[in-house]
This record gives structure tokens, C-alpha cells and sequence, in this order.
């Protein structure tokens, strides 16, 4: 495993990210399990759903400095999260990379996805006409994929079901650089909840991060 981008924003959140490189048995060499766990592994099958939730616990346990066992269940809405550390926690991953989030300033979303042009096929399952305007046609595919991982993001900071990319969240306009940041509105009920979200590119992925 080969730590390949680690950030800290501030002095309480940090994220890093991780190229796999491991097997599944190698992974698990570095990882105590608990019988729920375990359960959980042999749900997901052989391939990449266990080695990326494997990687994600070793990059965890990384993050905290520890080679001791790491509590991480996930609540009702199947949100991570760590009973025995002051941390908020988010996970990512996609194709031969991990990621993991944590900040004890608030909750924290991060997401990583490969860049591909299947996106331009499903833009209009979750952005509204009104953000499609400010969409770039020079950078679109890069621009499409910055605005989803912003809202998925935010769906994990936010941790409840039903919530809905297309309806319940707006980016405001923003032009599209290689690293930026937008303004998000996320409507839950009659409130309204503003997130700066930032995202930037890396390698050939997209990635799309937020604090509260």
C-alpha cells in the first residue's frame, strides 16, 4: 500500500489517499476484525468491494497512529463513524484507491471518483437545468464530475437517506479551474444548509471534499 496524497486543511482535518497494491490476504495481515466484521467481509465477496473496504481500515489505522484494534461501525443511515476517537470520519474509494476523512471540527464528506464520460450520460439525474447553464463545454466532463463529488460529499457529511442530488441540493455557479471551490445549498425541510465544498483533480480521478 502506497500513500499517495495526504492533506491536512487545518489543524483538526486531515484526509490521505492510498493506492491498493496489496491482495486481500496482505490487507488482512494488518487488520484485527470482530466477528460482525467479518460477517461483513464474507457478504462482500472476493474482488474490489473488500479490497477497498480492507484498504480503508488500513489507511485508518494509519491516520490514527495505531496498531491496535479501530471500532468502526456504521450507524442506521450506514454512516461511518469512530465510538472510541473524537474524530468524524468519511470514506471513499474507487478502482486502485482508498481514501479516508477526519476532522474533529464537525462532520466531513470526501469522494473520489475516476474520471470517465459516462457521466455525460446521467447529468441530468442530478443536476437541475439551472446548473447545467454554468457547466463548461471546454471542460465539461471534469466540471460534471467536480459538482458530483461535491454532492456526494455532502450527502456523507449530511448522513441520512433519501436525500436527493437533483432535488434537495443546488451548486451555485462556478467556473471550473483544476482545483477550486464552489458554494452548495442543501434543502432540508424548510432550512437551508450552505457548504463550501472543495475539489480538485488528481491523477485521472476527481476528488470533492467539505467540513461544516
Amino acid at each position: 500500500m502506497a500513500l499517495v496524497y495526504l492533506r491536512e486543511l487545518d489543524t483538526q482535518t486531515k484526509f490521505a489517499i492510498w493506492k491498493i497494491e496489496e491482495s486481500e490476504s496482505e490487507l488482512l495481515d494488518k487488520l484485527q476484525l470482530n466477528e460482525a466484521e467479518q460477517k461483513k467481509l464474507q457478504a462482500l465477496g472476493k474482488g474490489k468491494r473488500t479490497l477497498h473496504w480492507l484498504a480503508t481500515r488500513v489507511l485508518l489505522r494509519y491516520l490514527l497512529n495505531t496498531n491496535k484494534y479501530i471500532a468502526c461501525p456504521s450507524d442506521e443511515n450506514g454512516k461511518p463513524y469512530l465510538p472510541d476517537y473524537p474524530y468524524k470520519i468519511s470514506l471513499t474509494h474507487s478502482y486502485d484507491y482508498a481514501g479516508v476523512m477526519l476532522s474533529t471540527k464537525g462532520e466531513c464528506g470526501m469522494d473520489l471518483e475516476i474520471v470517465k464520460d459516462k457521466v455525460l450520460r446521467i447529468k441530468n439525474k442530478f443536476l437541475k437545468a439551472s446548473e447545467m447553464k454554468f457547466i463548461s463545454a471546454e471542460q465539461e466532463i471534469n466540471q460534471l464530475y467536480a459538482c458530483w463529488c461535491a454532492k456526494e460529499a455532502v450527502y456523507k457529511l449530511q448522513g441520512k437517506k433519501g436525500v436527493s442530488f437533483l432535488h434537495d441540493m443546488t451548486i451555485r455557479p462556478f467556473n471550473f479551474e483544476a482545483q477550486g471551490i464552489m458554494t452548495l445549498d442543501l434543502y432540508k425541510g424548510a432550512n437551508i444548509h450552505t457548504y463550501q465544498v472543495y475539489y480538485e483533480q488528481f491523477q485521472e480521478y476527481m476528488l470533492g471534499y467539505v467540513v461544516e
